[in-house]
């Protein structure tokens, strides 16, 4: 039996643009297609496993996660890593067609 989870994109915010939360969380933030709420996981991979793809790096395989408020399973790809401001704003003029950004 073949299971199809829903695809989202996933922020991983790092340095300057992560500067309103702890240093020491490293989370990835995504929005649910299912519910719409704003939800965030533990990032798992290591940043060296990232590669340079569309101007950004990226990691291309991506996570499956739980919605902590529907509790509906999705696939978090591509997880965006972001450094700064300037490509925090890039980000969201890149993606705002595909998907709310998550990266506010």
């Amino acid at each position: 039996m073949e299971r199809h989870n829903p695809e989202t994109i996933g922020v991983r915010r790092t340095g300057w643009a992560a500067l309103d939360r702890d240093p020491q969380l490293d989370t990835v933030e995504f929005h649910c297609p299912h519910c719409g709420h704003r939800d965030q996981k533990n990032a798992r991979r290591e940043r060296t496993q990232y590669h340079f793809t569309d101007g950004f790096m990226q990691d291309l395989q991506g996570e499956v996660t739980q919605c902590h408020s529907c509790k509906r399973y999705l696939r978090v790809v591509p997880i965006v890593l972001l450094h700064d401001q300037d490509e925090t704003r890039r980000f969201a003029a890149v993606f705002a067609d595909e998907t709310l950004a998550v990266a506010g």
